[in-house]
């Protein structure tokens, strides 16, 4: 099982990806880090959940166990793009997996690419020690935060981890003022009904959150399991279009929330 890394040298990142437009402002690129503490059952990520570590390296494919990265590494490969970023209002997205896994090296990364004057966001679940995670928002520009289901006890169920320490963060970013955009993976069988998106939509305005990202299931990471020679347990479950979501996305709405299908 991969435990939280404490190395500011070396990464695991999984893959670098170019011209994002759905992690953070303008054109960006989205470095990948190895490593989960949830378990979510509908992860398109599954390689990089701690449960399946093992079955990773088993594959042998480096697209499923990642690689070690240097921080100059990694800058100089979203450098190639800077023109973009610059013409975009982009920057760089520290995504997973887990980022909040690696946070002595992503730290240590985000200080560097401040000093090259690049934007920072980072897409997570909040789930680390509180230590930890205030550290790492100093360091932050744009937090995307990752909200499963208000439930602590469906939260636990779905995801192997209960939500206090989560939401508990994210109210602690949000005081420290730190810009926070809340997205929300829509997943049948969860939280894709109207009562759960009730409750997350009351509990993100009395928070003083604005912006809300929803974020459809679907199949994409289906093969992955398939790959890793582990059950897939959303198989055969259809995919969720904007379409089917309009009283969904209403239930946000009207709650005074700017809300977008992502």
């Amino acid at each position: 099982m991969l435990q939280a890394i404490a190395n500011t040298e070396i990464g695991l990142i999984f893959n670098i990806q170019k011209f994002s437009i759905n992690d953070g402002p303008g054109i960006r690129s989205t470095i990948f880090f190895a490593g989960c503490p949830l378990s979510c059952l509908w992860c398109s990520n599954p390689e990089s959940q701690n449960r399946n570590r093992e079955a990773a390296l088993a594959c042998k494919d480096p697209k499923l166990t990642g690689r070690a990265w240097t921080i100059e590494e990694v800058l100089a490969e979203v450098e190639k793009d800077r023109c973009f970023y610059e013409e975009s209002g982009g920057g760089i997205t520290l995504s997973g997996g887990e980022v909040l896994q690696q946070h002595s090296f992503a730290i240590a990364l985000l200080q560097e690419a401040h000093k090259r004057s690049l934007h920072c966001a980072a897409e997570t679940t909040g789930f680390a020690s509180h230590e930890v995670f205030s550290e790492f928002i100093k360091h932050i520009d744009l937090l995307l935060f990752d909200m499963k289901h208000c439930d602590r006890e469906l939260h636990k169920e779905r995801t192997g981890v209960y939500n206090d320490i989560i939401l508990k963060n994210m109210r602690y970013a949000l005081e420290q003022k730190v810009p926070v955009i809340a997205r929300i993976p829509v997943i049948p069988r969860f939280n894709a009904n109207r009562k759960a998106a009730a409750g997350m939509a009351a509990l993100l305005k009395d928070m003083g959150i604005s912006e809300v990202h929803l974020l459809p299931f679907h199949q994409f990471g289906e093969k992955k399991y398939e790959q890793l020679g582990i059950p897939y347990e959303m198989a055969n479950v259809k995919q969720l279009h904007p379409e089917h979501l309009q009283s969904y996305f209403e239930v946000f709405s009207r709650e005074g929330l700017n809300v977008s299908f992502r």
